[in-house]
């Protein structure tokens, strides 16, 4: 039957339910158009459905490929109360009555759905069988399969459920808490604060409460680090995403951005080896084992060395103990903080996939994508300033270790004073292996990373204020980058970062006072 140029099928009313009857619409092509020989084109298939979903007038934000692909699978999932309006649309052929028609259709077919689904699960709770069944496979966008009900250990998912799972607070605690175990280790075990006397005669501060890199980093940065990637996770699936994506359920934007996470899979379970083994077990054999077993190294003491030059302070086992749940602690902490990294680019490129993707371009749909695009941002600049400060804290340590200053507040204070009062500082006698540079650098970069890929994909649409953000960011890692390199460099250094943590509280610097002002001047 032809209706409006369009191949037109009347309500079956023959009791199937929404699985059963699309897969007989879609096969016949209902609502798709007859060709120039007057035959029907062929069935449906989900690109050309959700296409035409979207080219609805009154459709503003279309519909998610990903959405209309499960309701050709065979599965469980039906079909939300939204877009049964525009699908009756498709097989009512634009004429409101038949429209009408299709939508009750369609809406008692889901209720048979959900009926026959909520007996199933009765039948299947209320009998035990002898021997349990293989659970039914799910259809996936890769057309592979997946078991539902109890699945293999996935680190990219618990990764992500530590961040997005119970109280916001959680992490960035329980974060808090292992720096303020070890502080309280550290004085019970007497290095809290320790100098000892170099052999050019300088007498070095290496308490570890004293190291910035142990105590700062992991009982602010840190914390407040991991609060901003919670909060920014909470926003983009409790509200940005379904926004964005039209989804009437919040299961199925859940289940999409579930997709997403776990296509990072490999990314997490590499950075948890570089982190564990590496950065942490590796490390803590080179940096700290062996010298404290061999008397001796190329490496600068600090407190998990202090042992090697004054033994009456703390004892060789003792110093191993202390320094292997230190290390353990802090691979884990950078295994988190590199995760949260891995989040928010998955953020970004959901962002950009679903803006890709959607054949709306109305101005109330640019309006909403703007202003979460631009939260967004906000949030991803806020974590990179955070995670460049926690790169300096490394390097500035580490720099301090072999430099002439007594403690590292004093070293900064010199270096100012060196260039105000045109002295020369010579800060530095003493040639040691800095591991943590290089590792202060992969945590530098790796922060960037994710600010840089949004400038990118989003530069021209928030042109002003992403250049004040990008300027900051230069600025601060070029700080970062020149530590210790010229008398001075604590200037630039303080001047970076109180630009950046004044960026924390207003990333866009003062510019959303100019918009409210002027939109309080259009409206007067």
């Amino acid at each position: 039957m032809e209706k409006n140029g369009k191949i037109f099928v009347a309500p079956p009313q023959d009791g199937s339910d929404f699985k059963e009857l699309f897969k007989q619409l879609a096969a016949a092509g209902a609502g798709r158009p007859l060709g120039s020989d007057g035959f029907p084109q062929g069935p449906w298939t989900p690109e050309l459905l959700a296409e035409a979903i979207s080219q609805i007038d009154s459709n503003r934000i279309g519909v998610d490929l990903r959405t209309v692909q499960l309701w050709f699978q065979e599965n469980e999932k039906g079909i939300s109360t939204s877009n049964i309006r525009w699908l009756a649309r498709i097989f009512g052929c634009d004429d409101p009555e038949a429209t009408s028609e299709w939508q009750m259709e369609l809406s008692a077919a889901q209720l048979r759905l959900t009926a026959k689904r909520r007996d199933s699960k009765k039948a299947g709770s209320s009998t035990a069988p002898r021997v349990p069944d293989m659970p039914p496979p799910v259809m996936v966008d890769n057309n592979q399969t997946r078991p539902v009900g109890r699945q293999g250990f996935n680190l990219a998912r618990t990764s992500e459920a530590l961040f997005t799972r119970g109280s916001p607070l959680n992490l960035p605690a329980s974060v808090f808490a292992g720096a303020s175990a070890l502080g309280f280790l550290s004085y019970i075990v007497g290095i809290h604060s320790a100098t000892y006397g170099r052999a050019d005669g300088v007498v070095k501060q290496v308490g570890f409460l004293w190291a910035p890199n142990w105590t700062f980093l992991f009982m602010v940065l840190l914390p407040l680090f991991f609060a901003l990637v919670t909060e920014l996770l909470v926003f983009w699936n409790d509200e940005g995403r379904l926004r964005l994506t039209g989804h009437s359920e919040k299961i199925e934007s859940d289940d999409a951005w579930a997709r997403n996470v776990e296509a990072s899979s490999y990314t997490y379970w590499a950075v948890f080896l570089i982190c564990v083994l590496f950065a942490g077990l590796f490390q803590w054999i080179g940096v700290c084992l062996i010298p404290l077993i061999n008397g001796g190294g190329h490496y600068a003491v600090d407190w998990g060395k202090l042992a090697i030059v004054r033994p009456e302070v703390i004892s060789v086992p003792m110093t191993i103990v202390f320094t292997g749940l230190a290390y353990l602690y802090m691979c884990l902490c950078f295994y988190l903080l590199f995760a949260g990294l891995i989040l928010l680019h998955t953020i970004l490129h959901d962002l950009w996939k679903i803006e890709e993707g959607s054949k709306m371009r109305l101005e109330e749909y640019r309006r909403a994508g703007g202003e979460i695009g631009l939260r967004v941002m906000r949030g991803i600049f806020r974590c990179t300033v955070l995670g460049v400060v926690v790169a300096i804290c490394m390097k500035a340590q580490s720099a301090y270790l072999a430099s002439n200053g007594e403690d590292i507040l004093t070293w900064l204070a010199n270096d100012m004073s060196s260039v105000l009062n045109g002295h020369r500082n010579d800060s530095n006698s003493f040639r040691y292996r800095m591991p943590t540079h290089y590792s202060s650098l992969l945590v530098a970069i790796s922060s960037c990373v994710g600010f840089l890929y949004g400038s990118i994909r989003f530069g021209k649409r928030f042109h002003a204020p992403l250049w004040t953000m990008s300027a900051v960011v230069a600025l601060l890692f070029a700080s970062y980058l020149l530590i210790d390199a010229f008398d001075g460099f604590s200037i630039l250094l303080g001047t970076g970062t109180l630009l950046a943590t004044y960026g924390l509280f207003d990333p866009e610097f003062g510019r959303w006072r100019a918009n409210e002002l002027g939109s309080n001047q259009s409206v007067s």
